[in-house]
């Protein structure tokens, strides 16, 4: 009797050890995705990040280059391109990063009313627009692109022609 109980157990903890042969399977299938979706955040976060540092070090230096005598005039249309050409080119990352370059005066003047400060303060407001990768997902019979776009904008006071006067 003894010896049938004993075979009832052998042969009952053989059918749990079977049982729980593929749970780490399961584990795996379900954590993998979720594992996968955390990485893709971290590193779209830290290639924000990166990016939005060398955007800043880069925008003074682009506005005092190119934004305080542009080469092609007094137009703030020419500043505007030439500074946001400069930054895209310092960037570097021409398939996740945008810039765009507005200019405005800085003291609030139009034309019947000087400038609080002085009428020739100009300000740069250059924004970068960061896309997270991967930003469009196809698969048969469905495309699912990334509605979501990171913004990081710089305010930069100049005077557009006095060189090297930064407010």
């Amino acid at each position: 009797m003894r010896a049938l109980r004993a075979r009832g157990r052998a042969a009952l903890g053989g059918a749990l050890a079977r049982d729980e042969r593929g749970q780490m399977t399961v584990e795996l299938a379900v954590m993998a995705p979720v594992a996968i979706v955390v990485a893709l955040v971290v590193l779209n976060l830290m290639g924000y990040v990166e990016a939005c540092a060398a955007f800043d070090q880069a925008a003074p230096d682009a506005v005092l280059a190119h934004g305080v005598a542009p080469a092609g005039g007094q137009a703030r249309e020419d500043a505007e391109r030439e500074v946001a050409d400069a930054l895209a080119s310092a960037l570097g990352r021409e398939g996740r990063c945008e810039v765009e370059v507005r200019c405005e005066d800085a003291a609030g003047a139009t034309d019947d009313a000087p400038g609080l400060v002085s009428p020739l303060l100009t300000r740069f407001v250059c924004t970068l627009t960061y896309r997270p990768w991967p930003s469009l997902l196809r698969l048969p019979g469905i495309s699912l692109e990334s509605p979501l776009a990171l913004r990081h904008e710089c305010d930069i006071v100049v005077d557009r022609y006095r060189s090297g006067v930064v407010v």
